[in-house]
């Protein structure tokens, strides 16, 4: 997942300007740091408030189905148990994912590739994290974007993502499966498209603080860990940290390119947030 950070999301925003382990198969990883938020944003024209979005739904229906029909749930007893289990899961990851050192081959399937593993997941928490996160912040950036525009944006940008990792992992033999790329771009636009929605993030400073502040506050240090972390990045399994960052930057520069100012909404700081609802692995 994208960071051990934890963090919940509420937030009432008003438009203020003119609408502008061993034992598991060996598999990259990509998550993303979300919030659940229950948003509410009152915008002038036309009002987003993240309640029509069914291309966001329908992604999380779709991952959520794929995972729990595929061997690394351990739910379908066709993939068999123990060691034919975790040998199906890594034929599966390898199938579907992202390798680095097979992408440029030229194979239909290689250039496919990065489209499959985008749908991917090697884990329950894995699915579970990029889902959260989509569901908090793919509604409302979905509702600015529109669904066809949207649609194209978390594919393209999750696409991309993945393909800068393996660039820069060219010789790793590891499978790389997960949205964290696409979901971090969802995020660097939802950064530019609402800078002050309200974020309480729950900070584990012996016990979880949940402390709140804006998304122009939070989702930077957010940035800032994933820096730290790709810093620390090795070829084997794990958390794809490289992949976030470039699906950050690629959606925030979306976001800024595609709406301009126009585009951001912006909210009183003290607006009160009501109740949250609610790879490398991503």
């Amino acid at each position: 997942m994208i960071g051990k950070w934890s963090t919940v999301v509420g937030r009432t925003v008003r438009n203020e300007s003119t609408p502008k382990k061993d034992s598991e198969p060996s598999v990259t990883n990509e998550s993303v740091p979300v919030t659940n938020e229950s948003a509410a944003v009152t915008n002038e024209s036309p009002p987003v408030t993240g309640e029509s979005a069914p291309v966001t739904y329908g992604l999380i229906v779709v991952c959520c189905l794929i995972f729990l029909i595929g061997p690394a749930a351990g739910l379908n007893p066709a993939f068999g148990t123990g060691d034919e289990l975790l040998a199906a899961q890594r034929a599966y990851f390898r199938r579907w994912g992202v390798v680095p050192v097979e992408l440029f081959t030229g194979s239909p399937r290689a250039v496919l590739a990065p489209l499959t593993a985008l749908f991917i997941h090697g884990s329950w928490l894995h699915l579970l994290g990029n889902m959260l996160f989509l569901f908090v912040f793919g509604a409302m950036a979905e509702e600015r974007m529109g669904r066809v525009g949207f649609a194209l944006f978390y594919v393209g940008c999750g696409y991309l993502a993945l393909v800068a990792y393996a660039v820069a992992h060219a010789g790793s033999q590891q499978s790389l499966v997960g949205a964290s790329g696409a979901i971090s771009a969802v995020l660097g636009a939802f950064l530019f498209l609402f800078p002050r929605a309200r974020v309480t993030s729950l900070f584990p400073f012996l016990f979880f603080l949940p402390l709140r502040f804006p998304a122009w506050v939070t989702l930077p240090f957010w940035v800032t860990l994933q820096w730290l972390a790709a810093g620390r990045e090795t070829s084997g399994p794990g958390v794809a940290y490289l992949s976030h960052l470039v699906g950050f930057g690629l959606g925030f520069v979306y976001a800024w390119g595609r709406h301009g100012r126009r585009a951001r909404v912006k909210g009183p700081a003290n607006a009160p947030a009501p109740a949250p609802e609610g790879e490398k692995q991503p």
